[in-house]
């Protein structure tokens, strides 16, 4: 079966509409636009190499649909201030949320983390959404962040019986100062 020449132009059309874009970002990337996440690969692969995204407590592991995933690291750049730069993990834990917090707390602490209450009035405790430490290393400011609601995981992650949780740290381009609740 041939292609109909309505479907020939078409597919030009489309071919056209998908290529445009890259053209265009190209050319701003030659004319010297930068979204900010340049040459961050070795600090992806530093912040990615931080124990704590590979100490999970006992029987947590990762949700069924994400095993052999391990950790995942990104830059944002939403061009309002400094590029986000992150490692982020996912587990299924069988017990409660008191239990991830409580062994994290622990963890942490050992580890130089410094933890951060929310100073919001009405916060929820830590052991409902989650909770965040923070600390200082080779010029950096680290966060690292158990979120208790992960959100945004695409599938989301299944864990039958139980809970899942993400563990992320990250840092802001710059090696700033940013706190667990901007």
């Amino acid at each position: 079966m041939f292609p109909t020449p309505s479907s020939v132009g078409t597919r030009v059309i489309l071919a056209a509409a998908l290529l445009l874009p890259t053209a265009f970002l190209s050319a701003c990337s030659a004319l010297g636009g930068d979204d900010g996440c340049h040459d961050t690969a070795a600090e992806l692969k530093r912040l990615a190499k931080q124990p704590l995204l590979d100490s999970p407590p006992a029987h947590a592991s990762a949700p069924a649909n994400y095993r052999g995933v391990g950790v995942t690291t990104g830059c944002d750049d939403d061009s309002s201030g400094a590029p986000w730069l992150h490692a982020d993990r996912l587990y299924a834990f069988p017990g409660k949320p008191d239990d991830v917090i409580a062994y994290y707390t622990k963890t942490a602490a050992a580890a130089g983390w410094k933890f951060e209450e929310d100073p919001a009035a009405g916060a929820p405790p830590a052991t409902v959404e989650g909770a965040c430490w923070t600390r200082t290393e080779q010029g950096r400011h680290l966060l690292l962040d158990v979120d208790l609601r992960p959100k945004g995981f695409s599938p989301e992650p299944e864990v039958g019986t139980g809970l899942a949780y993400s563990v992320s740290v990250g840092t802001e381009r710059d090696g700033g100062k940013e706190t667990c609740w901007h």
